[in-house]
Parts: structure tokens; C-alpha cells; sequence
């Protein structure tokens, strides 16, 4: 078993087994299986993808404001270049894929469940998922056009003047806190929307 833990990998692929292994045995002593082929259980699967996807957005969004900024300060400066030359560039990878993967699973979903655009307008009815929806299009709008490219100059991916650099840290920053803020609303209408919040 410690062999599937020490890899990404095998770990993630032991996860969609498990999954696998618990749809048999639930259908098989249920008999009623959860795997079917029509559109219900198609908008179901997108809608899991998509929470999966959200997940990591913004697990990551709150590590990186929750646990590595504050703790930058802290870190001996000798230590500094492995966050910010291995850590930070592989999170911020699965960040932004992670922030696309949410807000194209998140409107196929809508979709397929024929509300995007009276979504998208504010409609009656799914006002609540609009809100949502607007709040995600804007913070996916910043990881991919605000904060990946002024990240990219305060990593030293893209060189810049040390004055350049401490402005594209400061804006990246700066995004990624409004982000944070507005995960907190955003996150609320998309529940709200099937669980009665408002």
C-alpha cells in the first residue's frame, strides 16, 4: 500500500479505482446503478468534474493567501528560492488549469441543464447561480490575464527590473486577495442556488 502513496500518480488512479469499486458494490447490492447513460447522470458527472475542478482552484487560491504568503516573511531568505522556484511555479500551474477546467465544466454544466444564459442575465429562478457564475468568470479572468503574467515577472520567469518586479508582485498579490475575497460570495450563490440560501 505505501507504494501507491509515494506517487501522484498511482495515488490519484488508487482514488478512481476506489470510486469504481464503490459504484459496483453499492449497484450490486442495491441494484441500483449509479452509471447510466442518460442526460441526468450526464449532468451529474459534469457537475462532479466541475466541483472537483473548483476544489482545487480554490484550495489553491486559499493555500497560496492563507498559508504561503503570511508565511513568506518567516522563511529564512536562503530558503526563499525553493518556494519561489519550485513551489510556487507547479502551484500556480494547477491553479490557473484548475480555475479553466472549473469555469468550462462550470458552463457546459449549465448547458446541458438549459439555464446558462437566463443564468448569465440574472434570470429569476437561477439569479443565485448567476451571481455565482459572474463572480467565477471574473476571478478565472484574473488568474489567467492579471496575476499569471505579473507572477511570471515576480517569479523571474519573464525578467524584469527590480522595480517592474516588486510592482507585477504587489498586483498579482493584490488580485489574489480580491480573488479570496470573492470566492466567499461565489462560493455561497453556487450553493445557494439547489440548497435554498436564498
Amino acid at each position: 500500500m505505501g507504494a501507491v502513496f509515494q506517487s501522484l500518480n498511482r495515488t490519484v488512479i488508487a482514488g478512481l479505482v476506489l470510486l469504481v469499486i464503490i459504484i459496483v458494490l453499492v449497484g450490486a447490492t442495491t441494484g441500483s446503478w449509479w452509471i447510466r447513460g442518460d442526460h441526468a447522470w450526464g449532468a451529474f458527472f459534469m457537475r462532479w468534474l466541475h466541483i472537483l475542478s473548483g476544489v482545487m482552484w480554490i484550495g489553491l487560491l486559499w493555500y497560496f493567501n492563507f498559508v504561503q504568503t503570511p508565511s513568506m516573511p518567516k522563511i529564512p531568505d536562503e530558503q526563499k528560492p525553493a518556494i519561489s522556484k519550485v513551489i510556487t511555479p507547479e502551484a500556480l500551474f494547477w491553479f490557473r488549469w484548475a480555475a479553466l477546467s472549473t469555469v468550462v465544466t462550470g458552463l457546459l454544466l449549465a448547458m446541458m441543464n438549459a439555464y446558462l444564459a437566463p443564468a448569465l442575465m440574472l434570470s429569476a429562478g437561477v439569479r443565485p447561480i448567476g451571481i455565482g457564475m459572474w463572480l467565477a468568470l471574473i476571478m478565472a479572468y484574473n488568474v489567467w490575464f492579471i496575476i499569471w503574467p505579473n507572477q511570471k515577472k515576480a517569479l523571474g520567469i519573464v525578467v524584469v527590473e527590480a522595480a517592474e518586479k516588486a510592482k507585477a508582485a504587489r498586483m498579482a498579490m493584490l488580485t489574489s486577495r480580491f480573488n479570496t475575497m470573492a470566492s466567499i460570495p461565489m462560493l455561497f450563490c453556487m450553493a445557494a442556488q439547489s440548497h435554498g440560501g436564498f
